[in-house]
């Protein structure tokens, strides 16, 4: 069996691989938008490297997390606003 973490999606309680990166972990979570543009549109990762700032989330109450960048950890909270 794979070492998993528990963390918090939008108060959604879930198990991941450990190493996954918090992208990874919303998108397991269902959720298909990470922030939302100025203009209120939905966003989501791009290039999945750091580089585009679409995967910004709130992590552990910090916002503008890029999550694509950032390994889950326990009891880790994600808010994203979608």
């Amino acid at each position: 069996m794979r070492d998993l973490v528990q963390l918090t999606v939008n108060g959604t309680s879930l198990r991941v691989a450990r190493g996954s990166t918090v992208a990874a972990a919303v998108v397991i979570a269902g959720r298909c938008g990470f922030r939302r543009s100025v203009t209120g549109d939905l966003r989501a990762p791009l290039c999945g490297m750091g580089i585009c700032y679409e995967c910004r989330v709130t992590i552990n109450g910090v916002a503008q997390c890029r999550s694509c960048q950032i390994v889950c950890d326990d009891g880790m909270e994600v808010v994203t606003s979608e």
